[in-house]
């Protein structure tokens, strides 16, 4: 065999890789003689990629998230081979319902929300593994009861033991449940037998509360076995940051101070706050968005490269960023902050509350359904380059996107010919509603004499083919089964956050009026937040 020539790891036939079949596992590309082979090799690469067995224990199972994300995600993940057959779904909820009710009403939010048609030969594999456990959160006969169910499950669907604790309830619930999983039990390991369990944000309304949910969860399980989950990191382009920057010999050389001039991410959208009143006069916009998956955006794109993929060199390279963004004085709090909360108006003809007249917001409300602000990050690679992140209800249109400006050329040679400004290279990664990656650059446009345009190289995920809908929760699930943290925040990532958002609103607490203009809908909020770039001569790309 020639030193280019291969051999086929399933036959062991000599091929030529000009010409023969390949494909790419653990950063290895394989060759193949023909169809046969190639399958049998993809075969096997999915075998070893399938999620080993679990009961998944969804406590507040009869809520929304289970029907619109949580079954569907899993319907997903089974249609594609990353679950055993081995596996089981026990609902846990107040609701009297039975078994067969949990199933109906699965049954019946799955057809009606899910982001896709679920086969009905694999959604009858599914039901039959649905289980429901009722009884209140706080009652010990609950658990007892859950045990039970859990060993049956075990012996019925061959779990082997192993448990992931989904908590889809309200943050009051995260101690009690998981002081009563631990009285029964239920979250001791004995390797290798494995039990996790999921957290949604809020992790915490303020710093203070954010160390006291970590010290109870800690109380109970070990770090490894808590997963905090931020929905924002299981979008695809969210997923494909440290592809793009780590594996692209192209990109990170010039990722740092000396090339970019500054960065925007914007997470907007268009509708205002749908009914949740309750929740969003305790939240406002930068604790729902900005001090949770803003932040870990943020970190996700400028961190350094880790020394490996696993999960914990990610995230110790995440909480390393974290603690190096400046922590804000109420000085530059008042200067580099901007908050503001939409007003009443119409868009596209049609009236439109503000937020003081939403059902359930309280007179004379000061909650933010805007925030922008501008943040430095102090290390070597960062300094000096400023970050401007923003985010908000009722803006011109829902997209969630980050802009990199790169800076200008040091000499302006065709500053005079172009057909369009002479803007700086932009790298747009757009997270929601299109995923997908832009890059803006010059180029000479047809024609005898030079003039300039701007043009861009766009890929998206269409390039990929045809790809069903995804709920986003997919990759997130299955990473919580396989035990892989590095899309989960750790308790120090949390906590580093909170300094860093702590500063913030309690400035805002304490000018609760001066700071807080009136944003009409429909537009990109306040006219502050133009500002904040303008006094550095810039301006938002939307």
């Amino acid at each position: 065999m020639t030193p280019l020539m291969k051999k086929d790891p399933i036959c062991g036939m000599t091929v030529n890789p000009a010409t023969a079949l390949h494909a790419e596992r653990d950063g290895e590309t394989h060759f193949f003689c023909g169809d046969d082979c190639l399958q049998q090799f993809l075969n096997a690469t999915a075998a070893s990629q399938r999620a080993g067995p679990c009961v998944i224990v969804i406590f507040g199972a009869s809520g929304d998230l289970t029907k619109r994300k949580l079954l569907p995600a899993l319907c997903n993940l089974a249609a594609g081979g990353l679950l055993t057959e081995d596996f089981t779904i026990i609902g846990v909820g107040r609701r009297k319902w039975s078994d067969e009710d949990f199933r109906q009403q699965m049954r019946n939010g799955v057809s009606e929300i899910a982001a896709q048609n679920v086969d009905s030969t694999l959604w009858t594999n599914i039901e039959r593994k649905l289980y429901y456990c009722s009884g209140s959160y706080s009652a010990p006969e609950t658990y007892h009861q859950l045990s039970t169910m859990m060993a049956e499950a075990e012996k019925t669907h061959c779990t082997g033991g192993n448990a992931l604790f989904y908590l889809s309830v309200p943050p009051s619930s995260f101690a009690t449940i998981t002081q009563q999983l631990h009285a029964d039990g239920l979250l001791h390991e004995a390797p290798p037998v494995w039990r996790r369990l999921v957290v949604e944000k809020p992790f915490g309304h303020d710093l203070a509360s954010a160390r006291e949910l970590n010290a109870t969860l800690s109380a109970s399980l070990a770090e490894s076995q808590i997963f905090r989950i931020d929905h924002y990191l299981g979008k695809e382009t969210a997923q494909n940051l440290l592809v793009f920057r780590l594996g692209n010999s192209m990109i990170e050389p010039v990722w740092n101070r000396t090339f970019i001039d500054h960065v925007e991410i914007t997470a907007a959208e268009s509708i205002g706050i749908e009914g949740r009143a309750a929740f969003y006069e305790t939240a406002g916009a930068f604790r729902d968005m900005m001090q949770t998956h803003m932040l870990m955006l943020l970190a996700l794109i400028t961190m350094e490269p880790p020394a490996s993929l696993s999960g914990e060199a990610v995230r110790n390279e995440k909480a390393k960023l974290l603690e190096a963004i400046r922590i804000p004085k109420p000085e530059d709090v008042m200067r580099d902050t901007v908050r503001g909360q939409y007003g009443p108006g119409e868009i596209a003809g049609k009236p439109i509350d503000g937020y003081a007249e939403e059902p359930g917001v309280s007179l004379g409300s000061t909650v933010e359904t805007f925030a922008a602000a501008k943040l430095w990050i102090d290390n070597w690679r960062w300094a000096g380059v400023p970050f401007y992140l923003r985010t908000g209800k009722r803006l011109a249109r829902r997209v969630t996107e980050i802009v990199v400006h790169f800076k200008s050329p040091p000499l302006s040679l065709f500053g005079g010919t172009e057909c369009s400004p002479l803007g700086p290279n932009l790298l747009i990664m757009h997270i929601q509603p299109e995923e997908g990656i832009t890059l803006q650059m010059r180029a000479k446009t047809p024609g005898p004499t030079i003039h300039t345009q701007a043009v861009t190289l766009d890929f998206d995920y269409s390039q990929f083919g045809k790809t069903p809908p995804t709920t986003g929760y997919e990759k997130l699930l299955y990473d919580a089964i396989t035990g892989d943290g590095t899309l989960f925040h750790r308790s120090d990532m949390v906590e580093a956050a909170w300094k860093i958002a702590d500063p913030i609103l309690s400035t805002w607490a304490s000018n609760p009026r001066k700071h807080l203009p009136i944003y009409a809908p429909g537009t990109w909020g306040p006219s502050n937040a133009d500002q904040l770039l303008a006094d550095d001569g810039q301006w938002w790309t939307a």
